[in-house]
């Protein structure tokens, strides 16, 4: 019985040892799919095969029915679990078998009957899913109060929020930002940004920040200030600092960026378990969809390749703008 990353690693490993492939293409086959991608697919194979092997059902290959009957058992398991995850389980499964030479005819994660369990289980457990909130442009103000504090960590930590949210970044391309990718302009910030979760063939793509109108949450003035005082001239952007307060020559952890924005979020009076790093990427596309920004516009900033969880923002950001009660008290102002 194939066994957990053995049997999807070795799909992959199989197609990058072909006879005749040079070293160079075998590199290129590895690198089909992004890192992190990989290691998703191989912790939902691994979960798999183990339900597999304690079951006695053979994994590598396996019958429509065996996905079936994983997949009922994993949305019976655990009720937090979502639908989401459930097709993302039958994803990495369909992966393992084309990695290990099985076309579509024979794969039995394509067969009809596990579409129709993954289609039941959207139905049952709904396919919504609660994020983290957002961190808006009026948030950003509450938290620019904490930034009063003097020192290398209060700027580092300031230029990271106010960039980030500036910059719609995820967590994992905010602490990759060289000081080689920034360019100041008597405008504000071109920012490079070489390789990003959409970007699977590594074009990159350039935005634009602009100097924004108040000092406390411009990301531009912010991030000068930052490069200055910590007088950094090349190397990543946000780095780590030791006990001692001395600036490490590595890039931050991207766990870092969750935890600089939990405290902050804390020191302006709001609860920290409702925020992430993921904040303040969120938060960029809700407030523009609130300030009637269009679509392209924000997936320009955003780097969004698909309109899908982008008009998911906007429709979080319109909740109360497009209210039919909202125009209804439009001729009523509010008493407080």
């Amino acid at each position: 019985m194939a066994r957990g990353k053995d049997a999807y690693g070795g799909g992959r490993r199989s197609a990058a040892t072909q006879a005749g492939l040079s070293e160079k293409s075998r590199r290129r086959l590895e690198n089909a799919k992004a890192a992190n991608t990989i290691k998703a697919y191989e912790a939902d194979w691994r979960d798999f095969t183990d339900w597999c092997q304690h079951h006695e059902a053979a994994a590598l290959p396996a019958e429509p029915e065996t996905i079936v009957n994983y997949l009922s058992d994993l949305a019976d398991a655990d009720e937090a679990v979502k639908a989401n995850t459930v097709a993302r389980r039958v994803t990495a499964i369909s992966e393992s078998h084309i990695a290990a030479g099985y076309d579509r005819e024979r794969n039995p994660a394509k067969a009809g009957i596990v579409r129709a369990a993954v289609a039941a289980i959207r139905r049952e457990k709904g396919t919504f899913q609660r994020g983290k909130a957002p961190i808006l442009l009026e948030t950003l103000s509450l938290l620019a109060d904490g930034f009063s504090a003097d020192g290398l960590a209060t700027k580092r930590d300031r230029a990271l929020i106010l960039l980030g949210f500036a910059g719609a970044f995820r967590r994992s391309e905010l602490v990759r930002v060289e000081v080689k990718d920034l360019t100041f302009t008597p405008q504000g910030l071109v920012l490079f940004i070489p390789r990003a979760k959409g970007d699977q063939l590594g074009k990159g793509s350039t935005i634009a920040i602009p100097y924004a109108p108040e000092p406390c949450i411009c990301a531009v003035r912010a991030v000068r200030d930052w490069i200055e005082a910590a007088g950094l001239s090349d190397g990543p952007l946000f780095r780590p600092l030791t006990k001692a307060g001395t600036l490490r020559a590595v890039h931050l952890s991207d766990k870092s960026v969750a935890l600089i924005v939990k405290k902050y979020a804390a020191l302006a009076g709001l609860d920290p378990k409702d925020f992430a790093g993921h904040s303040l990427r969120r938060g960029f596309a809700t407030s523009a969809a609130q300030h009637d920004v269009d679509t392209l516009s924000i997936m320009r900033q955003t780097r969004h390749k698909s309109e899908k969880m982008v008009h998911r923002y906007i429709e979080q950001g319109n909740l109360f703008k497009e209210n039919p009660l909202s125009r209804m008290f439009g001729d009523h102002p509010p008493r407080r």
